[in-house]
């Protein structure tokens, strides 16, 4: 069934290949992004998607942008995907307030912000489908990265809670951590550092976009209607929880 899918952070990495991946189920996808104008264009040139910038670390802008991109689409949102987030990395000990606060404000406050308004609206028409990208990560920690590994429990910890409030209005909350993915951010590592990933990989090699968009895709279908809480992980083997 066709219906209606907003993608955070959609237009480059994980998130352009969920767009793709749910625009090939059959759905309407809007791709939100932070600013960088250019990869949209690209994005939207390459694969028909329409995009719309907004910031959601900011609930106010949300509301706005999400009225902007309910009218791109022609119809309000069935599908949301959470999956924009930054790194902010250094260790604990010389990280700055402002290293905390802003992967805090787009990673964790993120989820409130796109969740929260169109929540009500799934409500009323009896279905949602609302998917969480979390990390593995937000599972084991990984040292320099406490804004980052904290940021993504809590969307761990969101997703188990929503879904328990929503599970009965037909609205299913999942949650998805992908280990390291073949992006351009991983691909820019040193190739001996890359290596040294790699090697800690049980299937001894990165993931791809388009396999986390996949997952997405069944996750946000029909057939999925009787998962919901659960956290996915899709890492190689890396770390099984």
């Amino acid at each position: 069934m066709t219906r209606t899918a907003l993608v955070t952070g959609g237009t480059r990495g994980i998130g352009a290949a969920i767009c793709v991946e749910l625009q090939a189920a059959g759905h309407t996808v809007i791709a939100n992004h932070a600013g960088n104008e250019e990869a949209a264009r690209a994005f939207n040139a390459e694969t028909g998607i329409a995009t719309a910038c907004w910031d959601v670390g900011d609930y106010e802008s949300c509301v706005r942008g999400l009225a902007e991109a309910e009218a791109l689409a022609g119809a309000p949102f069935d599908i949301l995907v959470n999956n924009a987030g930054i790194t902010r990395d250094s260790m604990f000990h010389k990280m700055t307030p402002q290293q905390w606060n802003d992967v805090i404000r787009v990673d964790l406050s993120s989820m409130f912000n796109m969740t929260h308004p169109v929540i009500e609206g799934m409500r009323e028409r009896g279905f949602g489908r609302i998917i969480n990208i979390s990390s593995i990560n937000g599972q084991k920690g990984q040292m320099g990265q406490v804004n980052y590994s904290a940021a993504k429990a809590g969307v761990i910890g969101f997703t188990k809670a929503l879904a328990q409030e929503t599970a009965r209005k037909g609205i299913t909350v999942n949650c998805i951590a992908p280990g390291y993915i073949n992006t351009d951010m991983v691909a820019a590592v040193p190739a001996n550092v890359l290596q040294s990933i790699i090697g800690a990989i049980p299937v001894n090699r990165l993931g791809e976009a388009s396999e986390v968009g996949a997952l997405v895709a069944y996750l946000a279908s029909d057939a999925a209607g009787f998962m919901t809480g659960s956290v996915l992980t899709i890492n190689g083997g890396q770390y099984m929880a």
